[in-house]
């Protein structure tokens, strides 16, 4: 066999064999660089991302086109709000041409992306209504976001919902089927799209707006990059002497729990892990639209120190423009600025202190794709012998403070139950009487249940009388009688503690009632 060349020549086999393994090495090659840079953007994907937000409209304008560090490349420009119809605004103050011609928008945009900054745009706000609230009409709601899109050139969107906007139901369903479409579009055509809801939480997650807000997003098919909550303006449900970094924590634990849920009752199942990095925190830096609460730098090194530990996906603070202590002639620092923090900041910056740790970037994060994570049915499966407590049925009944055993984890009664699952997926604590303690730990072993050496008091026999205050020992724990009864178990006082003539008496303390009553007789 031999290969022609272009000017007519003829190559010997040898040298046709060596052509084709170079071609095959050649190609080869390509294939493993192709494969290395997939998988490496893979991995990039998943990295957990810091960006800022910048009030665009606010003034004196930010400079967010000239990043002074790291942490200032990737930004949230916000907000795109409704100019009272179906048409986008910045800030109600101008729209996207005015914008461009009067703050320089795009020429800012673009210097900063020249910089291998990115952006990502915020719809909605407080003061403001989002497109959905006030656009009836969903083609055109479609088209208002999709110019956008096209406008800014970007692929990752963030929905900041609040109050009636929040509360507005039919403005909610329209906004997710709109982006669930556009979402679809998107990715059909090989193009990314990652969708954040940015919603206000307390100390105890999201309110049920909250969580109404992401089960409709769930429900239309959007595949929800994350859930942003605002850690700030906590109220009441902040603890006296809980710092603000405390109830940040608090706040996304809380919400981590409710993301549970909402993702079973939409009947995805997804890791504890891959649900953390559906999570994000938005701290207002300093000085908070409550007076009495204030984030200091403490508080934010303290929020990412729990956010990068538990791995959330994403960090933002509001806002890059406050990022500075306030000067000499701003007098009342507990009034919030819009262009400083109004706490000591000794040169530092809120900014460099929450991104520590988030080294993943909004344009690779906004290629992910959510898969399902289906556990194995064996991961379900409790072992007696090697539980540490008893496993849960739904036949018993569980005092307060009873700990047990389900689907490899750990749960405390908060108060008498009985036959609520523990791993029922509810959106509020107080919906559920059980604790999530933690897994079964490898290697554990069955608890011990503590008794009392026979003779401590009479066994409990059912022909005999008791009167109030009696002690009789059951089974070896030991309990007292609460008015004169006959035969009457014992073991009744679990599942019917109010109607039990026994209460079941806690064997730490007896031991050291007996013990003083020895001590006080020696």
């Amino acid at each position: 066999m031999s290969i022609l060349i272009r000017d007519g020549r003829r190559l010997s086999p040898l040298r046709a064999a060596l052509a084709l393994l170079l071609v095959g090495a050649l190609a080869a090659g390509g294939f493993l660089a192709h494969q290395t840079w997939s998988s490496e953007r893979a991995v990039a994907s998943t990295k957990p991302w810091f960006a800022g937000y910048v009030d665009v409209t606010a003034t004196p304008a930010f400079a967010f086109e000239q990043p002074q560090t790291d942490a200032g490349r990737d930004v949230v420009l916000s907000f795109i709000v409704s100019d009272g119809e179906c048409r986008p605004t910045w800030g109600g103050y101008f729209s996207m041409d005015e914008a461009a011609a009067k703050l320089d928008l795009d020429r800012r945009i673009a210097r900063l992306k020249q910089q291998e900054g990115e952006i990502a745009i915020s719809f909605g706000g407080l003061n403001n209504d989002e497109l959905a609230t006030t656009c009836s009409d969903e083609n055109a709601l479609a088209r208002a976001y999709s110019d956008v899109l096209a406008r800014y050139g970007v692929t990752t969107i963030d929905f900041d919902v609040e109050a009636d906007d929040l509360a507005d139901t039919a403005a909610g369903e329209r906004r997710a089927k709109v982006i669930a479409e556009l979402q679809r579009e998107r990715r059909d055509s090989d193009g990314d799209l990652a969708v954040w809801l940015t919603l206000p939480a307390a100390t105890f997650g999201l309110t049920e707006e909250g969580t109404t807000a992401v089960a409709q997003m769930l429900d239309a098919g959007v595949d929800l990059a994350g859930v942003n909550i605002m850690t700030m303006n906590f109220g009441d449900s902040r603890e006296k002497r809980e710092t603000m970094g405390e109830a940040a924590v608090r706040s996304l634990q809380a919400t981590h729990r409710q993301l549970t849920a909402l993702y079973q009752l939409a009947d995805q199942e997804l890791s504890a892990q891959t649900l953390w990095r559906k999570l994000g925190a938005t701290p207002m830096i300093g000085q908070n639209d409550i007076p009495t609460e204030a984030l200091s730098l403490d508080d934010a090194t303290e929020l990412n120190e729990f956010a990068t530990g538990q791995g959330i996906g994403r960090m933002s603070m509001w806002s890059l423009n406050r990022d500075a202590e306030c000067g000499p002639n701003y007098v009342d620092v507990t009034r919030v600025s819009d262009a400083c923090s109004g706490v000591p900041q000794d040169g530092e910056s809120f900014a460099d202190t929450l991104a520590n740790g988030f080294d993943g970037r909004l344009a690779l994060a906004a290629g992910h794709v959510t898969k399902q994570e289906p556990r194995d049915p064996a991961d379900f499966v409790d072992d007696p012998e090697t539980s540490p407590y008893p496993i849960w049925s739904e036949d018993a009944s569980y005092l307060k403070g009873t700990k047990i055993v389900w689907h490899r984890n750990v749960y405390e009664a908060k108060w008498w139950t009985s036959g609520e699952l523990p791993d029922s997926p509810v959106l509020n604590e107080w919906e559920t009487p059980w604790t999530l303690i933690g897994p079964v730990l490898e290697n554990e072993r069955p608890v011990p249940v503590p008794t009392l050496p026979p003779g401590t008091y009479p066994d409990w026999d059912g022909l005999d009388t008791y009167d109030k205050g009696d002690r009789v020992l059951f089974e070896g724990s030991p309990y007292q009688a609460k008015w004169w009864n006959q035969g009457e178990s014992p073991e009744a006082s679990h599942s019917d503690p109010d109607g039990s003539p026994w209460t079941a008496l806690d064997i730490e303390d007896v031991q050291e009632e007996l013990e003083a009553a020895t001590d006080a007789a020696g």
